[in-house]
């Protein structure tokens, strides 16, 4: 990423070379636009700089595709002839009709059909477990096992991908209400809460797999939901314009600690899971992020409006508490130094302009200084 105008020790300007810029910024195309995206979780020699991608394609047949970064991929099958052969069969299980690329960044080592395109992707926050574990939600909320490059002898069974769970609450209808999108709980991995068109959340508990509870959370369409940090409180936004936060241990009521004027859609949500007392929020249409302190509602604790065009996605640090990143469809990914606040922050300490606007940004939480930003049918890992 570039420094906006930093000044360096010398007072002049401080710039990267394009050299040292290539070598920070890693390119993988995607042969369909590229909508959902999550980092692995897990940071072992075999699943290092481990992504995966969902395709958005105006029909039922869709894709997740499963990359990783050709230096990372090699550290685990070794190098030489057996590697590059290994590398072109996963090149012709998952790409068939292209020729494999034995410069290219990334290696695609796992690739599996969707029903619709996937509203959210991510990986288990549990790194204990033997196989790393992928849930996507669309029409239903499906759970993925995805083994690693050392679980086979063979590329094509190396990079099969079973899914282990579809969770469904609405039997007894034929009527499907999307899921918008969902969160994993970091203290509690067998938790997952969904989002829905139909105005409820639903907390799962895969370890039976059931519902665990459904609640109505807002008046209209629910967007988004995202736990605090702990196993008990989350937050959702929707299509009321509210923030409404939840405690699964009181469920008869809920706070609402933040509403927009004249009730504009909030569409995504991010917790801070360093300093739990604070929650980014981007609205529908709008080039401000909101940032919300939940001892203090109704009042946003500052507004980030750097964007020219309306902001599509938001990550907090993995690592810090004070810093944000947000990206934009005027092709730009910014990331905001918070620790001034509640004194106004007018300017980001870092930029990326990409070719193209930029519809998802995810931060590793594996890799604390990679960022990945989605637009078109590319994806791009930037070191920050």
């Amino acid at each position: 990423m570039e420094q906006p105008a930093a000044p360096n020790a010398a007072g002049g300007a401080e710039t990267r070379s394009s050299s040292a810029q290539k070598k920070e910024i890693y390119t993988h195309d995607a042969d369909w636009t590229i909508y959902a995206m999550a980092w692995s979780q897990r940071d072992e020699p075999e699943r290092g700089f481990r992504l995966a991608l969902g395709s958005f394609v105006e029909e039922y047949a869709n894709r997740v595709s499963i990359v990783q970064r050709r230096d990372a991929y090699e550290k685990c099958v070794g190098t030489g002839v057996g590697r590059d052969r290994t590398a072109a069969a996963l090149q012709r299980a998952h790409n068939p009709g292209k020729a494999a690329d034995s410069e290219a960044a990334f290696v695609t080592v796992g690739e599996f059909e969707h029903p619709y395109p996937a509203t959210k992707i991510m990986w288990s926050p549990d790194r204990t477990s033997r196989r790393d574990l992928l849930a996507t939600t669309g029409d239903y909320l499906r759970v993925w096992s995805v083994p690693d490059q050392r679980e086979a002898s063979d590329a094509e069974s190396a990079s099969s991908v079973e899914m282990v769970a579809l969770l469904n609450n609405n039997k007894n209808s034929e009527y499907c209400a999307p899921l918008t999108s969902f969160d994993w709980n970091d203290t509690e991995p067998s938790l997952v809460g969904t989002s829905s068109i139909d105005t409820t959340c639903t907390i799962w508990d895969l370890s039976v797999p059931a519902v665990k509870t459904q609640l109505i959370a807002h008046d209209k369409e629910v967007y988004d939901i995202a736990f605090a940090r702990g196993k008990d409180i989350f937050a959702s936004v929707g299509a009321d314009g509210s923030v409404r936060l939840f405690d699964l241990r009181t469920l008869e009521h809920s706070t609402i600690i933040y509403e927009t004027s004249s009730l504009r859609p909030l569409l995504r949500l991010a917790w801070n899971k360093q300093d739990p007392n604070y929650l980014a929020a981007i609205l529908a249409d709008d080039p401000r992020t909101v940032i919300l302190d939940v001892r203090v509602p109704s009042i946003p604790v500052a507004e980030l409006g750097a964007h020219q065009a309306c902001v599509n996605s938001i990550a907090w640090a993995p690592h810090s508490s004070c810093h944000l990143c947000t990206c934009s469809d005027d092709n730009q990914a910014l990331i905001w130094d918070l620790t001034a606040m509640p004194k106004p922050i007018d300017d980001p300490i870092l930029a990326y302009t990409a070719d193209a606007e930029v519809n998802q940004l995810q931060w590793s939480t594996a890799h604390h200084e990679w960022v990945a930003i989605a637009y078109n049918t590319t994806m791009q890992m930037l070191h920050v």
